[in-house]
């Protein structure tokens, strides 16, 4: 067909590779470049094969013009012709479903973007809890000869004391339960508090977190934290406590607790733990966070966040990536940590003691709390506070440090 070569060259962009009868989706640019005039004398129909029929565009041939479409609709299986509304239903029908297919697709891939995200969240609040516990176990291992064991001696006394009779090593004894302990509980505690925070946002409207939310995220990720991870704190006690070397390592420890106390016998403490760790976990994350968020609406504050949006795409260090940089991230985290252990040091004195009591000799947490101030007074409630305070300060400082250096490698979102 000489003329049909004449009037659709093979340069014309909407005549696809394999024929105009062939293409199964039309630009549109194609039909609407066509001008729409009613002519009887049509000559040629292009069909395009579509689910439920083939769609009919008539073209007609008038003087100079060339191709003139008479008419556009839409031929069912069955023969009969529909209207151009039945057309527009079955575009409106096809884009919906292309639109279903690529959501699901995406619904797929983020929640398997999400659970990768989380477990990524999650190690790095666990990486912080490592480094951060073995770097000071010898601090915590001088908080508790005066917590459990009652020591009433000097503290350069007491560490020539460990260090004659257990020599090096001693000062590290319990480390291991301890990360055990510490590391899913820092993981869980920074991830749940993230968490709480991100859903509490959303769920007030807010362009940004309140105080208020910061802190009762805070309280929340401690009581979630706790709970979850208060037995192997437990095991840790009973193993530096008076004859714990004899119960032979964690396992041994969980049989003897289990076997002479009971299972429930490891959430020993359960409740003065969470009236501890919700107030403990609000003022560690809320301050923190008011710190964190006070430098990075200061001028000093908004000129490094332009900077670091500047070199974003760069070859950059992860210490150079830290919203406040190096020494901020350490002495916002010092600081937040040393709030958080006054306020709660006396519910950890009380947590420890009941977690000692055999089942005999149970008490209850108020009278504990009595028993304690009446042998010693109010001090004895803050005994250790010094050695514990020494222990925080770098603990809680490195622990921000790593977690926060830890997100930014592991590319947490």
């Amino acid at each position: 067909m000489p003329w049909l070569e004449l009037w659709f060259p093979e340069e014309i962009p909407f005549l696809p590779i394999g024929g105009l009868f062939l293409e199964p989706n039309p630009a549109k640019s194609f039909l609407s470049s066509i001008p729409s005039k009613t002519n009887s004398n049509s000559i040629l129909r292009c069909s395009s094969y579509r689910k439920s029929g083939f769609l009919s565009v008539s073209l007609s041939v008038k003087g100079d013009n060339g191709f003139v479409r008479s008419s556009v609709g839409l031929i069912e299986c069955n023969g009969e012709k529909s209207s151009s509304k039945d057309m527009e239903k079955l575009v409106e029908t096809e884009k919906e479903e292309k639109q279903g297919k690529i959501k699901g697709k995406v619904r797929s891939r983020g929640a398997g973007a999400g659970a990768v995200n989380t477990t990524k969240h999650l190690w790095s609040g666990a990486a912080a809890a490592i480094v951060s516990r073995t770097f000071l176990a010898p601090l915590e291992r001088l908080k508790l000869e005066y917590m459990v064991r009652g020591e009433q001696g000097h503290l350069f006394a007491l560490i020539q004391k460990i260090a004659t009779t257990q020599g090096v090593k001693g000062f590290w004894k319990g480390n291991f339960v301890n990360i055990l302990r510490t590391a899913p509980f820092k993981a869980i505690n920074f991830y749940t508090y993230d968490t709480y925070r991100k859903q509490l946002l959303k769920f007030s409207g807010n362009e940004e977190t309140t105080n208020f939310e910061r802190f009762l995220a805070g309280a929340a990720a401690g009581i979630t934290a706790t709970i979850l991870c208060i037995p192997m704190d437990t095991i840790r006690t009973k193993m530096v406590a008076p004859g714990g070397e004899a119960l032979g390592g964690v396992i041994g420890a969980f049989r003897h607790v289990i076997r002479t106390e009971g299972f429930f016998s490891l959430y020993k403490g359960l409740l003065p733990s969470l009236i501890s760790m919700a107030p403990s976990g609000a003022v560690f994350y809320g301050v923190y966070d008011i710190l964190k968020t006070s430098y990075l609406h200061s001028p000093e504050g908004r000129k490094r966040t332009c900077m670091m949006n500047q070199n974003k795409g760069e070859d950059v260090s992860a210490l150079e990536q830290l919203e406040l940089g190096p020494m901020r991230t350490l002495l916002y985290g010092a600081i937040a940590g040393a709030c958080a252990e006054a306020a709660t040091y006396p519910f950890e004195v009380v947590r420890r003691q009941l977690q000692l009591q055999s089942k005999a000799n149970k008490m209850s947490s108020l009278a504990t709390f009595l028993k304690i101030v009446e042998n010693g007074g109010i001090p004895a409630l803050y005994a250790g506070l010094i050695p514990s305070l020494l222990q925080v300060l770098p603990s809680a400082s490195i622990s921000y440090f790593v977690y926060e250096v830890m997100k930014i490698v592991l590319k947490v979102e």
